[in-house]
């Protein structure tokens, strides 16, 4: 009686441990996730206030591509309002990354906006940040990919359910964005 009582005991334990072991898991590439954000959040914060002037420099060489600039401005406010969830606020800094691609376009019509000072600064300033977001959200999608395999796997699903982890969405790149590029020689 006494070794089955232990041995019950043991068993007990020992799930306990695997439990415990499993939902600090899942705890830390949850907060994996929220850090990799936080660091695409700081690179976007630098870009959201860099638009402005951008749109204005461009705005008093190309004064007809309102549109362009109007929607580039409105995706830059309602990133920067705070009523959007999490794959909501993804999904508009990928637009405004698409905007701000159009933006730099335009300057190929227009060569006096090509060599202004300003716009060149403002240029390698948000090129810059481009290429830190690339950075930040590859470790973000990194962090998403781990804790996605943990809320879908054996036996770590099962916890996952039972304590409420869901899924995260990927950062990804605008659709335009994965179009070849054609180039006319």
């Amino acid at each position: 009686m006494e070794i089955s009582l232990i041995f019950i005991i043991g068993i007990l334990v020992l799930a306990v441990i695997v439990v415990a072991g499993i939902y600090n898991s899942l705890v830390t590439k949850r907060n994996m996730v929220k850090n990799a954000f936080s660091s695409i959040d700081v690179y976007l914060r630098k870009r959201h206030d860099l638009i402005p002037n951008l749109v204005e420099t461009v705005k008093a060489y190309a004064s007809h591509e309102q549109e362009t600039f109007t929607a580039v401005i409105e995706a830059r406010n309602q990133a920067a309002s705070g009523q959007l969830s999490e794959s909501q606020r993804l999904q508009t800094e990928t637009q405004i990354g698409s905007g701000v691609q159009r933006l730099f376009a335009l300057s190929e019509n227009y060569p006096d906006l090509r060599s202004n000072e300003n716009f060149l600064n403002l240029q390698r300033n948000l090129t810059e940040i481009e290429e830190q977001i690339s950075a930040a959200r590859r470790a973000y999608n990194a962090a998403v990919l781990e804790i996605n395999n943990a809320v879908e796997t054996f036996p770590s699903n099962l916890l996952a359910a039972a304590f409420g982890f869901k899924q995260q969405d990927f950062f990804e790149a605008a659709p335009s964005a994965r179009d070849s590029v054609e180039i006319k020689l």
